[in-house]
């Protein structure tokens, strides 16, 4: 008999490759002492697989009517060492913001106090949101980085951080490097190459920033007169790859985004920032048209929201101005957000083989949600139909909807002191 760690029964939803949002009801989840995922099955098998798994039907976890499991979600851009003024500073597009703004904040990173208070804050904030997998950026300052792995690690959470050194990480089991050029004006060719080649010696994620608006395109193709094209700027320097995750792109030519498509490059889509900053509004539906691979970030402090519950809003939203614009536009269901949200993050990362949706194998990355929860902001009227209880949440919940958080099979969320 194999061991079993823990076991619920009620509904869950998530996603698959093939269908956006899957709902099954009075499903039986166990979990092994691994933190994966054991089985999932029908409710009405509890006896054959309390046998099997060697589990007490009695320990069994019951949810209640309006309440579900859905998959962890997905930040696949965050910069943690903008949390400090996230809320504020949003008058002035991109270069200047990052001039007036960011460079002199991340400059007080090499105070490692500085940085263990803010990055402890950012770690805890995007947890009890409920983003089980979040993809950092950090600062050139190499201690606060390795840092930042430790807290994640220390509080549970998934992450790639970047600007880590590569061979000092072997002790976090959830926390990887990201090797990471902040973006083409900020990197000389030669850097961005050198990047290339420590990203594909030690086959390591990458991340960086790509189109975000129309004054950087042009400062980009000024600086690098001899490429075709932004990404041709990354795909020279070998920066495009499987595991390279790009943010914004609201600029991007169909040209560029079959590039995308040929080296298995992933796009980050920030919707928060991209309204927040007057960056531009990338068309999802037309980055999936071309099969790239597609999650969503909250870019803290671009976007203003620590929250994946609003990257999700806020991807709805991008989607229907641009049906406004166009009403043959075909506009994003929240299903498919929903998928963006988990499922699509983890492909983004590279990570869909341990987490983003609740398959047999993989790590129980999850949260359970209460729409009903007391003294939350949603009003239940009547019973309703789990599909209806996941839009609700998603359009209107917030943290307070969010009981429980598991990363890897260990409850994260409510916090034990550390």
């Amino acid at each position: 008999k194999k061991k079993n760690d823990n076991t619920s029964v009620g509904t869950f939803v998530h996603s698959t490759p093939q269908t956006p949002l899957q709902i099954l009801e009075d499903a039986l989840l166990g979990v092994d002492t691994r933190g994966k995922i054991a089985f999932i099955d029908k409710g009405g098998e509890l006896q054959d697989l309390s046998q099997t798994f060697g589990f007490s039907p009695s320990k069994v976890i019951q949810l209640e009517d309006h309440e579900f499991f859905m998959p962890g979600m997905v930040d696949t851009h965050i910069h943690a060492s903008q949390y400090s003024y996230a809320g504020t500073a949003l008058d002035m597009p991109l270069l200047q913001w990052l001039n007036t703004y960011t460079f002199p904040v991340e400059s007080r990173f090499k105070d490692l106090q500085f940085a263990h208070n803010v990055y402890t804050q950012v770690v805890k904030r995007t947890l009890r949101n409920g983003t089980t997998t979040a993809c950092y950026f950090a600062t050139i300052h190499t201690d606060s980085s390795l840092l930042l792995g430790r807290i994640a690690h220390d509080f549970g959470q998934r992450a790639l951080v970047g600007k880590v050194c590569m061979d000092r990480n072997s002790s976090y089991p959830l926390v990887k490097p990201v090797v990471t050029p902040r973006f083409a004006p900020s990197c000389s060719e030669a850097l961005l190459t050198q990047l290339g080649a420590i990203a594909k010696n030690n086959n390591l994620h990458i991340q960086s920033h790509i189109s975000e608006n129309t004054e950087e395109v042009k400062l980009v193709k000024e600086l690098f007169p001899d490429s075709e094209s932004y990404t041709d700027v990354y795909h020279k320097s070998n920066l495009l790859t499987e595991k390279t995750v790009m943010a914004h792109g609201c600029h991007l030519s169909d040209k560029e985004l079959v590039l995308f498509r040929e080296t298995g490059t992933s796009l980050s889509h920030c919707p928060n920032s991209n309204f927040s900053l007057c960056s531009g509004v990338l068309n999802v539906r037309n980055v999936l048209n071309h099969k790239v691979k597609c999650g969503l970030g909250t870019d803290v402090a671009g976007g203003y929201s620590s929250s994946m519950l609003d990257a999700v809003r806020k991807a709805l939203d991008a989607s229907k101005v641009l049906t406004i614009q166009n009403p043959e536009h075909n506009t994003l269901t929240f299903e498919e957000v929903f998928r963006l949200a988990t499922l699509g993050g983890s492909q983004a990362l590279s990570l869909d083989d341990h987490t983003g949706n609740f398959e047999v194998g993989k790590d129980f990355d999850a949260l359970r949600v209460n729409v009903a929860a007391p003294g939350g902001p949603i009003d239940l009227i009547q019973s309703d139909r789990p599909k209806n209880l996941l839009e609700k949440f998603l359009n209107l919940g917030d943290d307070r909807n969010i009981m429980e958080v598991f990363v890897a099979g260990r409850k994260v969320v409510p916090f034990t002191d550390l």
